[in-house]
């Protein structure tokens, strides 16, 4: 069982520049809920002037609560994003958000989480606090509890669907030899179209986006470490040619790979 977050800054566009302007963090939730939830995020700002953070999504589900100033709590439930997404932060506020692990957020909302793919939905009346009240007052260690009460209260059913999905799609996260879908399921002993069909099911995308996606981050945190052999990159990562790498870099971060890497550096 993991001990510490997850400490890469994967889709984060610049994260260099969202560490300067907010104080961000992570922090994993209550062992039993380690299956399901990868860990919180913790989001406070005090900005002078408007701050734009941009992130290339991760193939996973977030709730998250935020709080404007002396403004109400608000929550939200966000599906896989297929595009990059946008957020512009100004003057006070905070955020706790719970990033599901891809298959992970299934057992919370029993129904085909493909359902939530691109859009954002506000919680219900019913799931917008915790027992104990709204999740974004008080310490770090405050909002986690709450965090924790919050989902041991939704009940997550037991689902080996969903166990299978969630160990299938972290291995395609940190095995970056997996690059084709009917490899992936023959080393897994699956036909292709059960894989299919449980990605959808339970992660939103089918599992050829899962890949893509993971390589795309794996290049833009790759850009923002240094100088970069594109073409070579391109084909460690399984792209036909660096072109292709290019194309699919600047429809997803907006930006090409070589902009992208001089604005960081």
């Amino acid at each position: 069982m993991r001990q510490r977050p997850r400490g890469d800054s994967r889709g984060i566009l610049d994260p260099g520049r969202l560490l300067r302007e907010v104080h961000f963090r992570r922090h994993l939730p209550a062992e039993s809920l380690r299956p399901w939830i990868e860990h919180y995020w913790l989001i406070d700002w005090a900005l002078s002037a408007p701050f734009e953070q941009r992130v290339v999504p991760h193939p996973a589900v977030n709730v998250v609560f935020r709080r404007d100033g002396d403004g109400p709590e608000a929550g939200e439930v966000a599906g896989v994003g297929r595009d990059l997404f946008r957020i512009t932060l100004t003057g006070t506020g905070r955020v706790c958000g719970i990033q599901f692990r891809p298959g992970g957020f299934h057992p919370f909302w029993h129904r085909p989480v493909a359902e939530l793919t691109g859009r954002r939905l506000p919680l219900p009346a019913g799931r917008l606090t915790g027992p104990d009240g709204p999740v974004c007052a008080g310490t770090d260690d405050q909002r986690r509890r709450a965090l924790d009460a919050l989902l041991v209260a939704w009940a997550a059913e037991p689902d080996p669907a969903a166990e299978e999905a969630v160990r299938l799609a972290e291995a395609i996260r940190t095995d970056r030899t997996v690059l084709r879908v009917d490899d992936f399921a023959a080393r897994h002993d699956l036909p292709v179209r059960r894989l299919q069909r449980l990605f959808t099911e339970y992660v939103g995308v089918g599992p050829k986006w899962v890949i893509r996606r993971y390589r795309l981050q794996e290049a833009v945190e790759q850009a923002a470490g240094g100088p970069l052999n594109w073409a070579s990159l391109a084909a460690d990562l399984g792209y036909s040619d660096q072109a292709h790498l290019v194309r699919d870099f600047t429809a997803v971060a907006g930006v090409s790979p070589a902009a992208y890497a001089r604005s960081v550096h």
